[in-house]
């Protein structure tokens, strides 16, 4: 066995694991550092804690943050996209006016979603954070057009991937299972919709320490519109993974050490995962029922943080994938010299991805020499790292402050926006103003100049 799991109907609510030896080790909790900011509306905010070796912060409700201590701020910061920002207290509650049942925003397609999970075992490499796992399993949720709403919605996350994503940021004041709760918009293995290759598909991966499940609202409003959507979560690098047999695999990764060697691993390794997950929607052995739908010539890839990072070493290795989109992820490997030609967008908060301010803008810009086609640098005014997943409506809806000064539901409205806008221009050939020049519908979204450094 030697996995880092648990039966998922077990465990004592420590959220301890065992380690890939079966010693125990903890999920997601070792070492403890702060630092201070201002919340929204200018209150101190306390101090956060720096989970994963050091490597992952929790704003309040699991706004994993990338951060870093003084001893290892280039290596925690250079995938995750660090932030020193404020933090409300881990275990600050429901609010008098915060809603006790969180739900996702409605998509704005008119396509009625279906969602199912996939368990996928690539038994041509083994896992490379349990190196006794000769292969390397993985689950992954799609979302797609559906002919019809089916009866079950689908469920968020489970009881324990909730407990243990709480537990993880010290969250004690709410319930364990709320995020189990969380209302989708998405029924479960509903009939698929579409023609044969008629879908474009576009590839997820969340941040690190991050389940899948926080990019459901994005891949919810993108299979509105008609698009199958694949959010991966890639084992042993967040903190609860469920199988179907029941074992839940928890954060290897956390307990490493962290440098700008490892960070680029974790970058191999992404790639690796989605090249293997575009094989088996698009080879001739597909192992979803609807892949016949998916038209291989048109395939993206976004990623939030560390997620986001790894687009750029997917692309380089895979050529089927067509067009990449980063969310405030802070690149650590550099594009060869030869460049890459394929379409890339930059979407990231200001306090971290202003050009010519700070470690983290410096790696875009060293990314954006090297990118030889079209492009794009925008930059959320307001926006915190957790903006551009569910984690800002739900922190939001649970009264549990982030540090953002926009909405949970704004942020969200306008990463559905571009995300949506850059996936219809380069995958759909419909040209989108909306990337050309700033908008009156969002004021908040800045167009950057890297020549300039100025951001209007």
């Amino acid at each position: 066995m030697g996995h880092v799991t648990e039966p998922a109907g077990t465990g004592t609510g420590t959220g301890r694991r065992y380690g890939g030896a079966g010693a125990p080790a903890r999920t997601a909790g070792g070492g403890a550092s702060a630092e201070r900011g201002t919340s929204r509306g200018g209150r101190p905010a306390s101090r956060s804690r720096i989970l994963c070796g050091g490597a992952v912060a929790a704003t309040g409700l699991l706004a994993f943050v990338a951060t870093a201590s003084a001893a290892s701020a280039s290596a925690a910061s250079s995938w995750s996209g660090s932030a020193s920002s404020a933090s409300a207290p881990a275990s600050a509650g429901l609010s008098p006016t915060s809603s006790s049942t969180p739900y996702l925003p409605k998509p704005t397609g008119t396509h009625a979603i279906g969602t199912t999970s996939l368990y996928l075992k690539d038994t041509s490499r083994p896992d490379p954070w349990v190196p006794e796992a000769k292969a390397r399993e993985l689950m992954i949720s799609l979302w797609y057009p559906a002919k019809s709403p089916g009866r079950h919605r689908a469920q968020y996350m489970t009881p324990k991937e909730s407990e243990l994503l709480l537990r993880s940021g010290e969250i004690t004041t709410v319930p364990l299972d709320v995020l189990s709760k969380t209302r989708t918009n998405a029924f479960s293995d509903a009939e698929p919709e579409g023609r044969k290759h008629g879908l474009p598909l576009v590839v997820l991966s969340p941040g690190f320490t991050k389940p899948r499940s926080e990019l459901t609202a994005l891949a919810e409003d993108l299979a509105s519109r008609g698009y199958v959507v694949a959010a991966i979560d890639h084992t042993y690098e967040n903190v609860a993974t469920t199988f179907p047999d029941g074992r839940v695999a928890t954060c290897v990764t956390c307990e490493i050490k962290k440098d700008p060697a490892w960070w680029e691993k974790l970058g191999r390794s992404r790639a690796a995962d989605v090249s293997f997950v575009l094989d088996r929607l698009t080879g001739s052995h597909p192992k979803w029922k609807g892949a016949r739908l998916i038209d291989p010539s048109r395939i993206a890839m976004a990623g939030h943080s560390a997620g986001g990072a790894s687009t750029i070493p997917t692309m380089l290795t895979d050529s089927r994938v067509r067009a990449g989109i980063d969310m405030d992820g802070t690149t650590q490997a550099p594009i060869p010299d030869g460049g890459l030609s394929r379409p890339f967008l930059f979407l990231g908060k200001q306090s971290s991805y202003t050009p010519g301010q700070g470690e983290a803008a410096a790696t875009w810009e060293r990314d954006w020499k090297q990118l030889n086609g079209w492009k794009r640098w925008l930059m959320v005014t307001g926006a915190e790292h957790t903006s551009f997943t569910d984690l800002g409506v739900l922190v939001d809806q649970l009264g549990i402050e982030s540090g953002a000064e926009l909405s949970g539901v704004r942020s969200m409205e306008i990463t559905r926006a571009y995300v949506r806008a850059f996936l219809d221009q380069h995958l759909l050939k419909k040209p989108q103003p909306l990337l050309n020049k700033p908008s009156g519908r969002f004021p908040e979204v800045k167009h950057c100049s890297v020549e300039t450094k100025t951001c209007r």
